[in-house]
């Protein structure tokens, strides 16, 4: 199976303001720009929002505090908010991403199994609101770029009673 890089399905925009979303926070860095002068210090937050309904978002914000960064970083993933199709409490088929050099592995569970994840796929998948999942991560431990490896496997899952419909040619509320 190959790695996917970008979203294969084009998802409409979610519509955000009736949603009422818990923020995740992944991981808090401090980053320093050595500049003529001295330091400059930064802090970097890594933030996951999600409803636990099948919408989830990751975001990055820096600011010179902690709290302004990890403010920035939740507005900035509540922009980038998509919809994950579930089947039953987990995923319809296995999803391989890449992003940057981190690789996530998602593949559906059997009910009661539980969130088998760690780190950054462990946030964003119960954001998500995913309850059985089998995960694994390959490749680096960046925290940034495997958040964006899952968020982007769980974008590009499908649906498969619309791949049906779409293969048949069926009108959108036909029955398969």
């Amino acid at each position: 199976m190959k790695a996917a890089t970008k979203v294969h399905n084009i998802m409409p925009r979610v519509d955000i303001s009736d949603m009422e979303f818990t923020e995740k926070l992944v991981s808090l860095d401090r980053v320093t720009k050595v500049v003529k002068g001295g330091k400059n210090m930064h802090f970097r937050a890594l933030v996951v929002v999600g409803d636990g309904k099948g919408h989830v978002g990751v975001g990055l914000g820096k600011a010179r505090e902690v709290p302004e960064a990890i403010r920035k970083a939740g507005v900035s993933a509540k922009k980038n908010v998509i919809s994950v199709v579930f089947m039953g409490g987990t995923i319809p088929h296995e999803s391989l991403s890449k992003f940057g050099a981190a690789r996530v592995l998602l593949k559906p569970a059997s009910p009661g199994t539980g969130v088998i994840a760690g780190g950054g796929v462990r946030a964003v998948v119960e954001a998500a609101g995913v309850r059985d999942i089998l995960t694994k991560s390959l490749g680096c431990a960046n925290p940034v770029n495997v958040t964006k490896a899952t968020v982007l496997a769980l974008a590009n899952l499908r649906d498969f009673k619309e791949t049906v419909r779409r293969r048949k040619g069926l009108p959108g509320d036909e029955e398969i």
